[in-house]
């Protein structure tokens, strides 16, 4: 009986000693697993800001009647970019292009260095779901601005520096994290050098465009 009553005061003396003692309940957040980049609107252009290239393009000029049915007949000719960006997110790039052009009108062939600023947005679907690490093909859509200083052959040309403005689409072909193929269009109008012999003639054409890109 005595050895009961002793069993007995231990679990009440235990029992107040617990009740002394608060209780802490502490949420424990475990990691996300990570993906590898990032999963928000500049993982691919914290890895890969700057891109440099190159790109040839097919222009076809066309063709121009003045006001006294002075008539020349636009031709195609070829020429080549070398393009420099930067992304400020994922979908949107900078991008700096020089361009060696090169046009022709009949017996005018005129010959220029044109430099265009482009804002390029790309819709790249996996920047804002993050469902897949890359996505091979990237469609754009751009606009620029630029001027260009122009050298006439067989017509004298009196304003050598004139502006430029151009749109384009394209699509990105991602071979890697590294490595792109661009292809693409571009309409290009620049404001109207002073020709002699046939007024306002205000040389505008359509582009066709492939190239490469390489990050870093």
């Amino acid at each position: 009986m005595k050895a009961k009553l002793i069993i007995g005061a231990m679990c009440l003396i235990g029992t107040a000693a617990n009740a002394a003692i608060p209780y802490r309940v502490e949420q424990v957040v475990m990691p996300a697993p990570e993906i590898p980049g990032g999963n928000d609107d500049e993982a691919l252009a914290r890895e890969h800001r700057f891109y440099v290239g190159g790109m040839y393009d097919f222009a076809m000029w066309q063709s121009y009647t003045d006001k006294h049915d002075v008539h020349v007949d636009g031709k195609n000719t070829s020429s080549f970019d070398i393009v420099a960006g930067m992304r400020i997110y994922d979908t949107f790039r900078v991008e700096a292009n020089y361009t060696r052009t090169i046009a022709r009108w009949d017996d005018i062939k005129m010959t220029g260095d044109t430099l265009f600023l482009n804002g390029i947005f790309d819709a790249r679907i996996d920047s804002l779901y993050r469902l897949f690490r890359t996505q091979h093909l990237v469609p754009y859509v751009g606009a620029g601005v630029g001027l260009s200083g122009n050298t006439a052959h067989h017509a004298k040309i009196d304003d050598k520096l004139s502006p430029a403005v151009a749109v384009m689409a394209g699509l990105g072909i991602e071979l890697g994290e590294y490595f792109t193929i661009d292809a693409g269009y571009r309409y290009m109008y620049m404001f109207t050098p002073k020709f002699d012999g046939i007024d306002n003639l205000a040389p505008t054409a359509n582009q066709f465009r492939i190239g490469a890109r390489v990050n870093f």
